[in-house]
């Protein structure tokens, strides 16, 4: 993943990205682990303050997008919405969330960055545990997804974590 990271271009999103994320998210692969907003709830979303859209690109070619919510929220606690990725497996996945979280520590005075994800999602966990987020329990029936309440498991990165991974990093 790390040599992967110093390659990979990421930046705010534009409202003229709207198409690649709507496309993204909607790849069948992630039908039964990734929520989908309406163009209309995106396009809100894009232009408020309390959410940073971020697309990845490799060469220029957009693979990946984060949203984060609570961007420069008053009490330092962010949200990862949602990471998706063309094509998984490549280890995109890892290093987009990477550096999205070095932008939320970097950019904000955020303090805790949350992510959550269904519980046996696996893939997930694994790689969001590899960024650096711990895992901190499951909260029952806390999402409502495709008309029923499933567990989320709750994951977390607090800045001197993040502080503690760039500084072994070097």
């Amino acid at each position: 993943m790390d040599g992967l990271v110093g390659s990979l271009d990421v930046t705010r999103a534009r409202l003229e990205d709207l198409t690649f994320v709507m496309a993204t998210e909607r790849i069948e692969a992630y039908a039964e682990l990734v929520g989908r907003s309406s163009e209309a709830q995106h396009r809100a979303f894009m232009v408020d303050d309390r959410h940073a859209y971020f697309i990845g690109r490799l060469e220029g070619r957009p693979i990946g997008f984060v949203i984060i919510r609570d961007w420069q929220s008053w009490d330092g606690v962010a949200l990862v919405k949602r990471i998706v990725v063309t094509e998984p497996g490549h280890g995109w996945g890892g290093a987009l969330l990477a550096r999205a979280v070095d932008r939320v520590f970097e950019d904000t005075t955020c303090h805790r960055l949350a992510i959550g994800l269904f519980p046996e999602n696996d893939r997930a966990r694994r790689t969001y545990e590899r960024v650096g987020f711990r895992n901190e329990g499951t909260a029952r029936g806390a999402v409502f997804f495709k008309g029923e309440h499933r567990d989320e498991l709750v994951m977390a990165m607090l800045r001197p974590d993040w502080e503690a991974i760039r500084q072994e990093k070097g």
